[in-house]
């Protein structure tokens, strides 16, 4: 299970790339993100290498976020593994809310990180089916 921040931010010129420059002056890595807009704001998803201190740099610049728990599922590069995965869930009665992808930097393999209600069963679920959670 990782930890994932949530930004909220305005729908504005620069506003990502803002964002994007407290981490790096932080030394945080961005391990993977999403963002997705409205007319006025937006939310910025992101597993980083230091949630709290991301919490901490990006509140004392004015932005509002929080953390939130997530799964990252490692999968093959191979047509359908996303599919595998959505349909293991499906069969296990379980709602999806979101996803997005990242690789694992130790093989190299891509990460689908995953947002549900419960994620310990969800992880329970998907190890049992012989999937690799980080």
């Amino acid at each position: 299970m990782l930890k994932q921040i949530s930004i909220y931010a305005e729908n504005k010129k620069g506003c990502l790339q803002n964002v994007t420059g407290i981490l790096c002056r932080n030394g945080i890595n961005i391990l993977g993100s999403v963002t997705n807009d409205s007319a006025e704001y937006g939310i910025i998803r992101m597993v980083v290498s230091d949630p709290e201190k991301s919490i901490e740099v990006l509140s004392s610049e004015g932005y509002i976020c929080k953390t939130t728990p997530v799964l990252a599922v490692e999968c093959q590069d191979e047509v359908g593994s996303l599919d595998k995965i959505l349909k293991t869930l499906f069969d296990s009665n379980i709602n999806v809310n979101y996803t997005y992808l990242s690789f694992n930097r130790d093989s190299g393999l891509p990460i689908m990180v995953i947002h549900t209600d419960d994620i310990a069963q969800v992880e329970n679920i998907l190890i049992n089916r012989g999937y690799n959670c980080i």
